[in-house]
């Protein structure tokens, strides 16, 4: 009975065999479990670009070539990034309707999840500037004064001081940035779409196109006043000044040539 006795089982036995079976069970689910979090994403990011590509050769192809070399048609896209792709097609620019001087925004034919996708098929061919995050253009933070400073240094040449565009030579022009979506002037400044220049990060920081983007969206906004009355596009008090002349003065001649014909009409009655 003493022997019987020293070979039974612990009571925590079974309890011991029980962990180790599920320790096995887990290593061996680790090792054929479906793909991981980071595999998963990079798949979908496979099929985002792969959907993207079939976008491209659709709309995009024929002016850029069939892998973004580009063409007498249209420039190259390698390393032009996803923001881009983002603003261009966003703004309704791309695909073009017709070559000329300068490419107009119009009604956007591609949902954004399409514009994602063709972004994403176009940055996997070189790195370029990313489309940027709300944090990044969003009024949190901003400084509407010193943004007001940096686009009168940097922008107003074309744009105007309150951003309401302006004609450049050659049949070019810049267009207005009322009504604008912060994403797309951020996207804008850091591209240098058509004839507007790039600011890299190490010309305007981060802080400083949000600080740009606030401003404008102060001038332009819906609760902006205009103390000057006609504000003529936001032109300035030359060109209000301008307008005086030729109207104002234009009127006071007419009423003195007016006056003049009636005098002289009633002498000779």
């Amino acid at each position: 009975m003493k022997k019987l006795s020293a070979r039974r089982r612990h009571p925590l036995a079974a309890l011991v065999v029980l962990l180790l079976a599920l320790a096995c069970t887990g290593g061996l689910y680790a090792v054929l479990a479906p793909t991981s979090k980071a595999q998963a994403d990079e798949t979908a990011q496979s099929l985002t670009i792969e959907e993207g590509k079939k976008l491209y050769a659709v709309g995009c192809a024929s002016c850029h070539g069939t892998g973004g070399q580009g063409t007498t048609d249209g420039p190259p896209l390698v390393g032009v990034g996803a923001a881009a792709v983002d603003f261009q097609v966003g703004t309704g620019r791309m695909p073009a309707q017709q070559p000329g001087a300068q490419v107009p925004d119009k009604k956007n034919i591609y949902s954004q999840a399409e514009i994602d996708q063709l972004a994403a098929y176009i940055a996997s061919l070189g790195a370029g500037p990313a489309v940027p995050t709300e944090e990044q253009y969003g009024p949190e933070g901003a400084d509407i004064a010193k943004g007001g400073d940096l686009f009168r240094t940097n922008c107003a040449q074309c744009h105007n001081f309150t951003g309401k565009g302006g004609a450049l030579t050659h049949g070019k022009y810049a267009p207005s940035l009322e009504g604008v979506s912060p994403k797309h002037i951020y996207e804008a400044m850091q591209t240098g779409p058509q004839n507007m220049p790039s600011f890299p990060d190490t010309t305007l920081t981060e802080q400083n196109k949000k600080d740009i983007i606030a401003y404008l969206n102060a001038v332009n906004g819906e609760e902006s006043e205009s103390y000057g009355g006609l504000e003529l596009g936001g032109i300035g008090p030359v060109a209000e000044g301008l307008f005086g002349w030729i109207f104002g003065l234009g009127g006071l001649i007419a009423v003195a040539v007016w006056v003049a014909a009636r005098t002289a009409k009633a002498k000779k009655s």
